[in-house]
């Protein structure tokens, strides 16, 4: 059975991603990780040549600066990716620039795929995330953020990224898509209890400003509304919620998490809610349902 990983990233150091080290936990389960660099100015591209792993294929791109509606450019990035798979591969996984698999999770992520192979009914897996805001003691756990996605489902030559790459779907026809006269059709999958750890709210104040102007701008905003915002320090104690993590990290991550020096307390009074959450929350807590949850995929039981 043939394994293909692919992810993409653009200036990964300037934006404070863990991109080396979401390579490197994926590397052990792949046969072929497949990167879509972006043109960067901040030596992303030379930090993944010397990782110096033979399973690594680099595909260089450059960002279209127009498609700024919807995040429709992070897709782009991930299609150009996984369109550069050996059309052998049998499954995929696919990690983003600040995700991380746990080495604890191999051998239960490798059974799970060799007993789902031979299965027409299970298309990919369905993983829980750890969303960790303000250091690395710290996930945020509320209404706004996903509490699941897709990341490793079987081949298929027509599955793409769904709108900003978050998901994935299966297409009749590429073109279709591509002009986006198709919606696709959702991946049925089964529950995998392998989390995702999502470092996305961990980096200083300055990148957390230049990653959300970077988002501000690729969802739909002109630079010109960009460059009159203000250029301030992102302040984490506006998040809505968090609670302490107490379980332990993956081994790739250890070096950078002993460099970072930042302790989050989480000044709750400064906390800012949206009304329905500040409502609903209560509600999801004591039922464990999530009410309005997007679901982009068909969940079904896994039966081996």
């Amino acid at each position: 059975m043939k394994i293909s990983a692919f992810s993409y990233v653009r200036n990964g150091f300037s934006y404070g991603v863990p991109f080396i080290e979401s390579l490197q936990s994926v590397l052990p389960l792949c046969d072929e990780l497949i990167v879509a660099v972006g043109d960067s100015t901040d030596g992303t591209r030379e930090a993944i040549v010397n990782l110096q792993n033979p399973k690594i294929k680099i595909i260089d791109t450059i960002w279209d600066e127009k498609s700024t509606k919807a995040g429709k450019i992070f897709a782009l990035q991930a299609n150009i990716a996984f369109i550069g798979i050996s059309s052998d591969t049998d499954w995929v996984i696919h990690i983003q620039a600040d995700e991380v698999l746990h080495e604890k999770d191999y051998n239960l992520i490798l059974d799970s795929i060799k007993k789902a192979d031979n299965n027409p009914s299970i298309e990919g897996f369905l993983q829980p995330f750890l969303h960790f805001w303000g250091d690395y003691n710290n996930i945020r756990n509320s209404r706004r953020v996903h509490r699941h996605e897709i990341r490793i489902f079987k081949y298929n030559p027509n599955i793409r990224a769904y709108r900003d790459s978050q998901g994935f779907r299966k297409y009749k026809s590429i073109s279709n898509y591509d002009n986006g006269t198709e919606k696709g059709t959702k991946l049925k999958v089964a529950y995998l209890n392998a989390p995702i750890y999502h470092y996305n709210g961990v980096r200083s104040s300055e990148n957390m400003t230049l990653k959300i102007n970077n988002f501000i701008y690729y969802y739909g905003e002109s630079k010109e509304i960009l460059e009159e915002q203000p250029k301030v320090a992102y302040n984490y104690h506006t998040i809505d919620r968090v609670t302490k993590f107490e379980g332990s990290h993956p081994a790739v991550m250890f070096k950078k998490i002993s460099e970072y020096s930042y302790i989050f307390n989480h000044d709750k009074s400064q906390a800012i809610w949206k009304k329905k959450d500040k409502y609903l929350q209560p509600i999801e807590d004591l039922l464990k349902i999530r009410f309005g949850e997007y679901k982009n995929y068909i969940l079904v039981k896994n039966k081996s």
